[in-house]
């Protein structure tokens, strides 16, 4: 059978190996009948010679490659580069939340070939069947290329059901090295159970690849897949990747019920509205079946900015308020991400959810919180992209300058670059961020023992109790002296 090679570049959190996913779902559609090996640059230390010599020894002709923004997309783009370079006959496939949204940009580099845009199991299993048995390019759907210096794309694929689509081939890794340990417990697994959000929010560059599409997979299988990894890897703790895990209370009810008694720690995804909407027997079931923490999109604490984010109706922050209280009775962490610094007025924003950060700490001082500064996501009517458009802000318009030190950086979400963040309005941030991590340190840094969370916590609590940010030099110090793990580059 011929070889397919697949390459996974290196993750956002060196020294933690996350499950290639995306790249067992795709090889799922394909591995009955050719030979799939999967290439993790997070586990080779020269994944572009290594892909070489295996195109080599298999006679592989092809290489999918999936991306994300950011280390992704740097380790992708030199890998690529140097492939095309020095092995020319192997044709690239890129798919991904990066080139989904930036096929164009993708295939003028000159050393990508094709681009599957979206959900991308069926379209591959396609694209590879005319890649080898031969057919026409405009009937394999989702896909992108350039005939000449014609940029074509054909129509997407339906969406397919998960429950329709083959299991994991993880017999195609070694699993083994990607049970970790962290705040659910020493042997950690991960899945991802659905694809696709069904919410239209003006900041998530999920949308224009989902269509407001959700496709989960049964509560049966979900269950099923969990207790594989328990009878297989004796974990105890399981991070469900999900764009959003909770968009159906049913399912989520039923899934609870199968976990119950598994003795497993567990973290997803959710939305605000959407958990608060939840009967309190269901939260009552996610507790006792072991969800420990849950991560929700808070984004603002003013309510106009929710309203141009189209996010959680016009009581949002309200919302936010009473879903951390409700979590706290049902003892279960929410871990908060905000994005600072929205236009119109990227100050008063700022101002006004640092404020409100404080108020979620009061009701649950156990709540995780991961601050970002915005950073523009390629959508189609986003008032947010139109208000920094007009500021200036413009995107890379080639995969070198995607992949430069300037955008890695943009695309963690630190300095976005646009024209409004400067630099005292990210310092303001910063210095904020250190003191209430210092006063309320993380719970994911399970190496962060109690004298210093004790440490962290008086020297920092005259600061936070009279809301002096400004210069915490003795606070950095401390935490770089720690290693200390800020949630959004170390936890889940």
């Amino acid at each position: 059978m011929p070889t397919i090679l697949l390459f996974n570049p290196i993750s956002t959190s060196p020294g933690k190996q996350r499950l290639p996913m995306s790249l067992l779902a795709i090889a799922s559609t394909v591995a009955a009948d050719y030979d799939v090996e999967i290439v993790d640059g997070n586990l080779i230390a020269d994944p572009a010679s290594y892909l070489i010599a295996r195109a080599k020894a298999t006679g592989a002709k092809l290489l999918g490659v999936t991306v994300m923004p950011g280390p992704q997309l740097r380790q992708a783009v030199a890998v690529c580069q140097r492939v095309r370079a020095e092995y020319p006959s192997l044709t690239i496939v890129w798919g991904g939340y990066f080139p989904s949204n930036h096929p164009l940009v993708t295939l003028s580099s000159g050393y990508v070939d094709y681009v599957i845009i979206g959900q991308g199991e069926t379209a591959f299993a396609k694209f590879v069947r005319v890649f080898h048995q031969g057919g026409a390019w405009a009937d394999v759907p989702s896909l992108a290329y350039l005939e000449g210096e014609q940029y074509r794309e054909t129509l997407r694929a339906p969406f397919a059901r998960l429950d329709d689509l083959p299991r994991y081939p993880y017999h195609l890794i070694d699993v083994e090295r990607y049970i970790g340990t962290s705040y659910l417990g020493r042997r950690v697994g991960a899945h991802h159970t659905s694809w696709g959000c069904p919410f239209a929010c003006n900041f998530c560059a999920v949308v224009p690849l989902a269509k407001q599409r959700w496709l989960a997979e049964s509560a049966e299988r979900v269950v099923e897949t969990t207790r594989w990894f328990k009878e297989n890897y004796r974990i105890d703790g399981m991070e469900y990747h999900d764009m959003d895990f909770f968009v159906s209370e049913s399912r989520a009810e039923q899934i609870a019920e199968g976990l119950t008694g598994l003795d497993i720690a567990w973290w997803a995804l959710g939305r605000v509205d959407t958990l608060l909407s939840y009967s309190e027997r269901t939260f009552a079931k996610l507790a006792r079946s072991g969800v420990k923490m849950i991560f929700m999109g808070a984004e603002s604490g003013d309510d106009e900015t929710l309203q141009l984010m189209n996010k959680g109706g016009k009581s949002g922050t309200a919302q936010t308020l009473a879903i951390v209280e409700r979590m706290k009775r049902h003892n279960i962490v929410p871990e908060l991400s905000f994005v600072l610094g929205n236009p119109p007025d990227p100050e008063a924003d700022v101002a006004k959810t640092l404020d409100f950060i404080r108020k979620v700490k009061a009701i649950h001082p156990q709540t995780e919180l991961i601050l970002y500064l915005y950073t523009p996501t390629p959508q189609v009517n986003s008032l947010l992209l139109d208000e920094a458009v007009k500021g200036g802000f413009s995107f890379p318009q080639t995969l070198e300058e995607w992949a430069s030190d300037e955008w890695a950086e943009k695309s963690l979400r630190r300095n976005p670059g646009t024209p409004w963040a400067k630099d005292p309005l990210r310092r303001r941030i910063r210095d904020f961020e250190t003191v209430i991590n210092a006063y309320y340190p993380t719970a994911t840094d399970i190496r962060l023992r109690g004298a210093m969370r004790h440490l962290l916590k008086a020297l920092s609590g005259w600061r936070y109790r009279w809301g002096i940010y400004q210069h915490p030099y003795e606070l950095k110090a401390l935490q770089r002296l720690v290693n200390y793990r800020r949630p959004e580059t170390m936890g889940f």
